[in-house]
């Protein structure tokens, strides 16, 4: 797509909100009702889109991303009405006699820059939020999952007029002319790296952003754990899609005094969930190009490895990898690994690990297993981080009741249900002042029971 027809998409987006057409709440209920029907349609088709970018089963598909898509739809139609209320707030002393309230209002044109990992998933959730606020949106699907992109195309031209939701493909050109493009918010899931300059392209109009990157997610596991229950946990969190998902566990960090129980329990699960040969499971997905497959095969150091290590270019497959005795000096541990590789580090006491995880940059999500509820509460309390788990991993992204989004070099503000409706809102503080009474005492000429008016007021 040509920089020209990106300019036309993004000046029809802004007549079209300017109708004021999007702001109504049945238009918008309209639109979320015909997007989830249209979704549950073509529910076959967008599985077989995953499956071929990413070798994702139906099951897997529908469980972490179309079943949470139209999950989140749900809850948006259930509470729409009102999210989109004006709030009456108390009124000072002061403004009497006034009506003081805030009005959720849409930023107008959005732009949604989604990654390849979650393709359907991280389109259509910051969809449905902005949507569901009032906006109009253009959506930059993934090159490197072009089936996927190519179903998201063919919903949405069904279910929105190209003014309301337009979807816009190809790779870096593309990207680079959006982001000159003048937007009211931008909302980006990727790299650190990409996040930077889409802060920075941002910046140049102003625009607000929300950023949902990445980093190294630590798993802790306590000496006190349930070490069965946490490699089972662990190893479902890090495998789920080959390992290329923004929360999974990138790392293990255990106790010295568990780390051989704990292996050894890992690689029991790994053989349980995926059997003995993995690259042959046909419910094993694939790495997503070759570029990611090099990258992933060059951080696994063969003499550290515990479990796997075999990997098959031809499919572009990587089997579930355990690598033991690691440092934070090593190369696995100098990058985010976004792969099937798990690294296992171990500590001596606890302070230490806080000590080590505040050194280093804050990651999207933290895990902790552990029985000891005190040693649970300092390292969510302590240790900067996203948001994460107490004994289980992944699973505090898949609710609408709370929101989710990164801390630090993992991100910026927040999305899901109630915190996806406010992202892409702004709340207009609005002070209704009636016309029969109007207090003397802030005009000029001051006086000095106007002053003390003033003292009694403010105090």
């Amino acid at each position: 797509m040509t920089e020209t027809e990106i300019k036309e998409i993004v000046q029809k987006h802004r007549t079209y909100f300017y109708t004021g057409a999007p702001l109504h709440v049945s238009r918008r209920v309209q639109a979320l009702t015909k997007l989830k029907a249209c979704i549950e349609k073509y529910e076959t088709k967008i599985h077989l889109a995953l499956e071929k970018d990413l070798g994702k089963s139906a099951f897997e598909s529908y469980m972490c991303e179309t079943g949470l898509v139209l999950s989140e739809i749900s809850y948006m139609l259930r509470h729409i009405r009102s999210f989109s209320r004006e709030k009456t707030v108390w009124t000072p002393l002061a403004q009497f006699h006034s009506r003081s309230y805030q009005k959720p209002s849409p930023y107008g044109v959005v732009l949604i820059m989604s990654p390849w990992n979650y393709p359907f998933l991280l389109t259509l959730d910051p969809l449905v939020d902005a949507i569901a606020a009032g906006n109009t949106a253009v959506v930059k699907p993934s090159a490197y999952s072009p089936h996927t992109s190519e179903i998201i195309r063919t919903i949405l031209r069904e279910c929105f007029e190209e003014q309301y939701v337009s979807v816009v493909t190809g790779g870096r050109a593309e990207n680079t002319c959006l982001l000159n493009e003048h937007f009211d918010y931008i909302f980006f899931t990727g790299s650190q790296a990409v996040g930077k300059e889409v802060m920075k392209h941002a910046a140049e109009h102003l625009t607000p952003v929300t950023l949902e990157l990445g980093g190294k997610s630590p798993c802790i596991v306590d000496k006190n754990a349930n070490i069965r229950l946490a490699a089972k946990r662990i190893v479902f969190g890090k495998y789920l899609n080959c390992g290329q998902t923004c929360v999974a566990p990138d790392y293990v960090y255990c106790d010295r005094a568990v780390k051989d129980r704990l292996v050894k329990e890992i690689r029991r699960q790994i053989q349980k969930q995926f059997g003995k040969t993995p690259l042959h499971n046909f419910d094993y997905g694939k790495i997503i190009n070759e570029k990611h497959f090099d990258r992933i095969c060059g951080l696994i150091d063969p003499e550290k490895v515990v479990c796997g290590g075999k990997v098959n270019r031809g499919t572009l497959q990587i089997e579930p990898t355990v690598m033991d005795n690691v440092t934070f000096a090593d190369a696995v541990m100098l990058e985010e690994i976004f792969g099937p590789v798990l690294p296992v580090l171990t500590y001596d006491t606890q302070e230490e690990v806080i000590r080590n995880l505040n050194a280093l940059p804050h990651p999207l999500a933290l895990y902790v297993f552990t029985r000891d509820k005190a040693f649970a509460r300092r390292i969510t309390s302590r240790c900067g981080f996203g948001g994460g788990c107490v004994n289980d991993t992944i699973i505090h992204l898949a609710t609408s009741e709370m929101g989710f989004g990164g801390f630090g070099e993992s991100g910026m503000g927040a999305y899901h249900g109630k915190a996806g409706f406010d992202t892409f809102s702004h709340n207009k503080s609005i002070v209704d002042k009636k016309t029969w009474l109007d207090l003397p005492m802030r005009y000029q000429p001051y006086k000095k029971f106007h002053e003390k008016l003033v003292r009694f007021f403010l105090k």
